[in-house]
């Protein structure tokens, strides 16, 4: 059955945007265009709540404050064209899970709600613990890479970036996108980080098909 998300937007051409990106994806979505509304459905049990912190007749941040207060453990992204610093430490505050910053591009929420489904719910990949990827199979039990040698090891980071990868197939991801999937919005380090994770993992596994694209990003390509 698909997960599905209470997605909370008064702008109507986004939320008709954002609606469809995470349809595609295979996501059930319910869309609010108030909190008020939003609101009386607290006590439904979707996957996942993604809000908009400026809402008419009740905000964001009055919501989430009666979501939590009802379920506590449910998961919440923030979305806020605002001050995005205070935001984020308020929505962090009240137990949003995840912040994006307006403007973002579509699929960028659609990578976050992945990431936070993945880390919360498990794996729904069909292949269930192993994730193909031509001539290698990432064992997420194992949390190692395969080929037809034999196992390869990877360190924590190696193997939560190709994690990350793998869920994003064939998509080009920017460098903070990565940093704050796979090293946490926490990580204060230099974005170098990512290259030479990235180089070290094209070195173990010659075969994959980790590319650059240049003037924005990496894509792991997978047929």
């Amino acid at each position: 059955m698909a997960r599905r998300i209470y997605l909370v937007e008064d702008e109507i051409s986004l939320d008709v945007l954002l609606k469809k990106y995470l349809e595609k994806e295979g996501y059930e979505v319910v869309t609010f265009t108030d909190g008020k509304t939003a609101s009386e459905h607290i006590t439904d049990t979707p996957d996942m709540w993604v809000l908009d912190i400026m809402l008419p007749e009740m905000d964001g941040y009055e919501l989430i404050k009666r979501i939590k207060s009802h379920r506590e453990d449910t998961p919440v992204i923030f979305m806020s064209a605002r001050n995005e610093e205070l935001d984020r430490v308020v929505g962090l505050e009240l137990g949003s899970d995840d912040y994006l910053s307006k403007p973002f591009l579509p699929r960028e929420l659609v990578i976050r709600v992945n990431r936070l489904m993945e880390r919360l719910y498990g794996n729904s990949n069909k292949d269930g613990d192993d994730i193909n990827l031509g001539t290698y199979i990432l064992s997420r039990k194992r949390r190692t890479l395969l080929d037809e040698n034999g196992e390869i090891s990877l360190t924590n980071n190696e193997f939560e970036l190709l994690l990350y990868f793998s869920l994003n197939k064939n998509i080009v991801l920017n460098r903070e996108q990565i940093l704050d999937s796979v090293w946490g919005q926490d990580y204060f380090g230099s974005d170098r980080v990512v290259d030479d994770t990235i180089r070290r993992l094209r070195k173990k596994a010659e075969n994959l098909s980790l590319d650059t694209v240049y003037g924005y990003g990496y894509k792991l390509t997978v047929k």
